[in-house]
């Protein structure tokens, strides 16, 4: 199982179109506050359909109470602003994977404090990035292949 941190999340749509990607891994979800909707916003249900039941969904005011609530986790930063692919990582069963904002990504100062377990998504130089929902599935199904896909 492994655990999706959505930091500071904007569009509904997506974390929505997460929450059924959490369902469908086993994995958690974890919304990074402020949120830029509403948990009960008809977008996120409508994206997320039936799975909101099916997904285990917390919610923190902001990333120090996030990490003082996970403080022995090991954490995967995605970002565009590091070179390591994220096939490079060594997942293991209860990894944190943090995704930033759509327009902004995360805090730089969090990237590059943690350089070591920053990744990103190899595109193409002329896109300035891949849509979020669509990079937390690609990155999860990797980590649970990397785990032997153990639901």
């Amino acid at each position: 199982m492994f655990n999706i941190v959505l930091v500071e999340p904007e569009i509904p749509h997506n974390t929505g179109n997460i929450i059924r990607t959490c369902a469908a891994t086993n994995s958690k979800l974890h919304l990074i506050e402020p949120l830029g909707f509403s948990l009960t916003d008809k977008n996120l249900k409508r994206a997320g359909l039936d799975y909101r039941d099916l997904a285990r969904v917390f919610t923190y005011c902001g990333l120090e109470e996030f990490f003082e609530k996970n403080k022995d986790g090991t954490f995967y930063y995605l970002t565009t602003k590091v070179e390591k692919p994220y096939y490079k990582a060594k997942f293991k069963d209860g990894d944190f994977l943090l995704f930033g904002k759509e327009t902004a990504g995360l805090p730089e100062d969090l990237i590059f404090s943690n350089a070591d377990t920053a990744i990103t998504v190899p595109m193409t130089n002329d896109a300035r990035s891949l849509n979020l929902s669509n990079t937390v599935a690609l990155v999860v199904y990797e980590a649970l292949r990397q785990t032997g896909f153990k639901f």
